[in-house]
């Protein structure tokens, strides 16, 4: 029986121990730093059907209606509340996969309450990866070594894993830009079609709203601000969760905002957004997925979906020894992430005549069937 270890228990992390525990030929055990998983009320993801297709495989489609909405647009408007246009994501849906926002929450305690108990080790930090012959010989908290087949790394954009097998040389960049999460009550959407994702695009600035069930509990807000930070800023974790600088971020936004969304946003919290700028590929039976492997921009709402994508790749290609799970990943991170470049780019322009020609480029391209079946069709469809 071969020994699979997998250190980090996010979303990726947790999905793929899912596919392993349910073949025989596989021991699996998730090693996480952290005393429990880490479980934040409230805010949202975005799942495209990619990666729902792949959930629903472990029972994901089984999860209660309440727990789950399945949007049926996208709404661009400006930051006057003056709509452009809109694109129908559901048009890329399936009877029984459907395009689907949730709490983050409610997918990893999904995930974790697949796994029996003794699957996740808590309290493990990984501080030492060796290599002897095909075996991988880890070390956690100094002491614990652990002897394993396969290593497969989860644990982040921040991840230690990588940094132990790349020697620190590849590090993710900050991406001049601040990401502010919070919900609001679905009472203080004026104006906005509740079954659909809302997109508001301003200067150096766009954020979203969307429904994350169907109840009628707050509604998931997130936007992305362009913001200068110095080295030492980046460094000092705790400025960000600061009431202080909590109140700078929102008196920038008090001209970007309508006052009575910005006054009833709850549960705020700021964030720096960092990106990867490369690519690690390890290989030899160690193997790096989710944000650990590529962290994208938040523009293209890809990163949970890659996350469970990448992870089902690598089963497949561990399972049948192929060998060769970097050669598409590699390709589709690319193409994501140049995605997701252009769409912060064209969401946060000032010029007021280039924003002309990107309103009038989106009500035309947003109906246009091969544009969208390329531009997005190949990254839903998986």
């Amino acid at each position: 029986m071969k020994k699979i270890a997998i250190v980090g228990a996010g979303i990726s992390g947790l999905f793929v121990a899912n596919l392993f525990r349910e073949n025989p030929n596989y021991q699996v055990t998730i090693y996480e730093k952290n005393s429990s998983i880490q479980l934040e009320e409230g805010y949202g993801i975005q799942l495209s059907t990619n990666s729902i297709k792949l959930l629903n495989e472990i029972g994901f489609n089984n999860l209660e209606n309440k727990d789950k909405f399945n949007p049926e647009k996208i709404d661009f408007y400006d930051l006057k509340h003056k709509k452009i246009c809109d694109l129908n994501i559901s048009k890329f849906n399936s009877e029984n996969c459907k395009y689907t926002t949730l709490k983050r929450s409610k997918l990893v305690e999904f995930l974790k309450d697949r796994l029996e108990e003794n699957i996740i080790q808590y309290n493990h930090k990984i501080e030492k990866i060796e290599k002897n012959n095909n075996q991988i010989i880890l070390t956690f908290n100094e002491s614990i070594k652990v002897i394993s087949d396969h290593l497969i790394i989860s644990d982040g954009v921040f991840s230690k894993g990588k940094s132990l097998i790349s020697n620190n040389e590849i590090k993710p960049a900050y991406n001049n830009s601040i990401a502010i999460r919070g919900n609001i009550s679905r009472k203080e959407l004026n104006n906005l079609n509740e079954k659909n994702i809302s997109l508001f695009m301003g200067s150096n600035f766009h954020y979203v709203i969307y429904p994350i069930n169907n109840n009628d509990e707050a509604f998931n807000f997130i936007g992305v601000l362009k913001y200068k930070l110095t080295a030492n800023e980046l460094d000092n974790y705790d400025l960000f969760k600061g009431e202080g600088f909590i109140e700078g971020i929102k008196e920038k936004l008090q001209n970007r905002i309508s006052s009575n969304i910005l006054a009833n946003l709850n549960n705020i919290k700021c964030f720096p957004v960092f990106a990867s700028k490369g690519y690690l590929k390890p290989g030899n039976n160690i193997f790096l997925i989710g944000d650990a492997f590529f962290a994208f921009p938040p523009s293209f709402a890809q990163g949970a979906s890659q996350s469970i994508e990448s992870g089902s790749e690598l089963f497949v290609d561990i399972i049948n020894n192929k060998n060769n799970f970097y050669d598409y990943r590699v390709e589709k991170v690319k193409m994501i992430n140049n995605r997701s470049k252009l769409n912060q780019f064209a969401f946060h322009l000032s010029n007021p005549l280039m924003i002309f020609f990107r309103n009038l480029s989106l009500r035309i391209l947003t109906k246009n069937k091969k544009f969208l079946e390329s531009y997005l069709g190949k990254i839903y469809k998986n």
